[in-house]
């Protein structure tokens, strides 16, 4: 077949292959179009999923007359200049609105703020229409019918309405944070109607906009993130780790105010909560990327939905620290929903969850007693001290308390009546404090702790699980891990570009324990692996981090694997479920528990307290 020019329908339907994949796609490209014009309202209409019809009306400046025909022509665009690295406008292409022409019917009605009277153009299959007078308010109405109509294998790969109208919706929330002065609304005979009212510009106001998109109860499980590094700036809120998700259909990330989908994002979010959630647990986030056009790539594929950065590693590190330093400063927080939880099951009728023994396995009540004796437990004579964790700047034997706490211990029950004064004015001082001044221990394992305003019930088993894996972390990355030596070298055959890239990071290797070294222009010699490994299967942990480097730039692999050796020792040093405390044990773990940062959780993702306001429990008696 010789070679042959193809005719300007056949270019946008193929451009549309690309741009328009699904009706939540056209919904992106025209919303899109009408917040470039500057609206403030912007309403959707839609029926069929999409499929059968799609409006969008818009009060924006609207489209001159003379202007319409290249408005669906091929490349034509008012938001690009001669620079395309200095994009500023959502769209930029020019492709949207003829691709969408080329593979449906069409229609566009506006009508300018100094225009007399509006205009109208179709387009239908590729066909153009004459222009022609209308009747319209100021701004832009642009209606598609019969998406995929002239393009009848596609509908082929269409979702159910059910799928497709809840794909639209998500576009349209993914966009309306990122403009929280517009109103969106969202309607049809196929779905309820979304209506996000405006807000404002203020760091209020987007809050506002984001708990409209993600529910009330996210703001009071949020942490604000503000940080800057050489020119970019991350703002936004994320979630506290006890407030998490199944999946990761809640991370928004927003570039110079486009949404985006990109993977270096999303594996720096999961990177910061590595620490405090478990791999099956997502953290819900809302982020804003500001930084020059000219060093982000908007432009990598037609949906604009991808973006490349000039320096990755600088804005992975930047996400990266500065969610953790807000974790970190945030300080002990436990989310809403638990408490929310707890009055659900408290109500009349809720369903009975019964304890069928002691959690997680653990020893019973009775088993702990006889291994106690008549005095209950004592720290100095068990084979499991209970806060034994090894913290700096405490004596050999002093279970990781401060003096106060280890003096606690010694001195033993309190009988006279200034001890009980004493005692008195101790616990009211303590009901200032965020955990409060333990109470009661029930079923030997939750800790009933109360402040001035609420109750809070504590499992000692997952709260110290998570003390003891700070301080062996902290033990862990403040020092050089300690290695051995293979009695023979590991040589792992290698890509060149992968053997070198790990050259590149071999210091940072060898201070987790790992010396590797060039051997030749395709290989790398492996001759100390750390300690804590054991025996390891050193060939996959090389190319997993070959593998790792090449997508990210970092050396987490080998980290993560040293932090999930600490996770099971501190599973196995901690508090056991089951183990009786003293008041003053119980009082010590809740102060460790407010100076540990990351302490709402446990390893495992779990929470490690609920805290119900007085004001919840006096609604369940009736009392308000």
């Amino acid at each position: 077949m010789p070679i042959r020019q193809l005719s300007e329908t056949m270019i946008n339907q193929i451009a549309a292959g690309e741009v328009i994949e699904r009706p939540a796609s056209v919904v992106k490209e025209l919303v899109e179009n009408a917040l470039d014009a500057g609206a403030a309202r912007v309403e959707i209409v839609t029926a069929g999923g999409g499929l059968n019809l799609i409006r969008v009306t818009d009060d924006g400046s609207g489209i001159p007359e003379k202007e319409l025909a290249l408005a669906i022509a091929r490349h034509c665009t008012s938001k690009l200049a001669d620079n395309i690295h200095d994009i500023r406008s959502l769209g930029f292409r020019g492709e949207a609105l003829p691709s969408i022409g080329s593979v449906a019917r069409l229609s566009i009605r506006s009508r300018t703020a100094n225009g007399d009277s509006a205009a109208e153009i179709g387009i239908e299959g590729g066909r153009v229409s004459a222009v022609k007078p209308a009747a319209a308010n100021r701004g832009t109405t642009v209606e598609v019918r019969d998406l995929f109509f002239a393009t009848p294998a596609r509908l082929k790969f269409m979702k159910g309405e059910r799928a497709e109208s809840s794909a639209t919706s998500d576009v349209i929330k993914r966009i309306a944070i990122a403009f929280p002065a517009v109103r969106f609304t969202l309607a049809g005979s196929d779905r309820s109607t979304l209506e996000l009212p405006a807000t404002d510009d203020s760091p209020e106001g987007r809050l506002r906009r984001v708990a409209q998109v993600m529910g009330a109860d996210f703001p009071a499980n949020a942490i604000a993130i503000d940080a800057v590094r050489d020119g970019v700036h991350l703002a936004g809120h994320v979630s506290i780790p006890s407030f998490s998700r199944a999946n990761a259909l809640q991370q928004y990330a927003y570039v110079n105010g486009r949404p985006v989908r990109d993977k270096l994002i999303a594996g720096a979010i999961r990177g910061a909560f590595a620490d405090v959630l478990p791999r099956d647990r997502h953290a819900v986030t809302v982020l804003f990327l500001t930084l020059d056009p000219a060093i982000v790539d908007v432009n990598v594929h037609p949906a604009k939905a991808d973006v490349r950065f000039r320096d990755p590693g600088l804005v992975r590190g930047l996400i990266v620290g500065a969610i953790r330093e807000a974790l970190a400063n945030a300080g002990i927080r436990a989310a809403t929903s638990g408490a929310a939880g707890m009055m659900a099951a408290f109500r009349p009728g809720a369903a009975s969850y019964a304890h069928s023994g002691p959690a997680n396995g653990h020893r019973s009540y009775e088993a702990a007693y006889r291994a106690s004796g008549s005095a209950g437990f004592d720290p100095a004579r068990s084979p499991q001290r209970p806060l034994d964790m090894g913290f700096e700047n405490t004596e050999p034997g002093n279970g990781g308390f401060g003096e106060n706490d280890q003096a606690a211990f010694d001195a033993g029950p309190l009988h006279s009546a200034d001890a009980r004064a004493g005692q008195t004015e101790t616990a009211e001082t303590l009901l200032g404090t965020v955990l409060g001044a333990a109470r009661a221990q029930v079923h030997e394992n939750y800790i009933v702790a109360q402040t001035r305003d609420s109750l809070v019930i504590v499992d000692q088993h997952a709260a110290h699980e998570r003390l003891v894996y700070e301080a062996l972390k902290n033990a862990l990355h403040s020092r050089a891990v300690p290695s051995q030596m293979l009695l023979l070298p590991e040589i792992v055959d290698l890509p060149e570009e992968d053997a070198e890239r790990l050259a590149m990071h071999s210091e940072t290797l060898a201070r987790f324990g790992l010396a590797v070294e060039r051997f030749g222009p395709g290989a790398v010699a492996v001759r100390e692996t750390p300690s804590m490994l054991g025996e390891t299967n050193v060939q996959q942990l090389v190319r997993d981090l070959a593998d790792e480097i090449a997508d990210n730039d970092t050396v987490d692999t080998l980290k993560e694997r040293l932090d999930r050796i600490a996770a099971t020792m501190a599973c196995h040093g901690s508090v056991r479920s089951g183990r009786l405390l003293k008041p003053e044990e119980m009082n010590a773990l809740l102060r460790q528990m407010e100076a540990t940062p990351g302490s709402g959780t446990c390893n495992h993702g779990r929470p490690t307290y609920i805290e119900l306001k007085l004001a919840d429990i006096e609604r369940l008696f009736g009392r308000r």
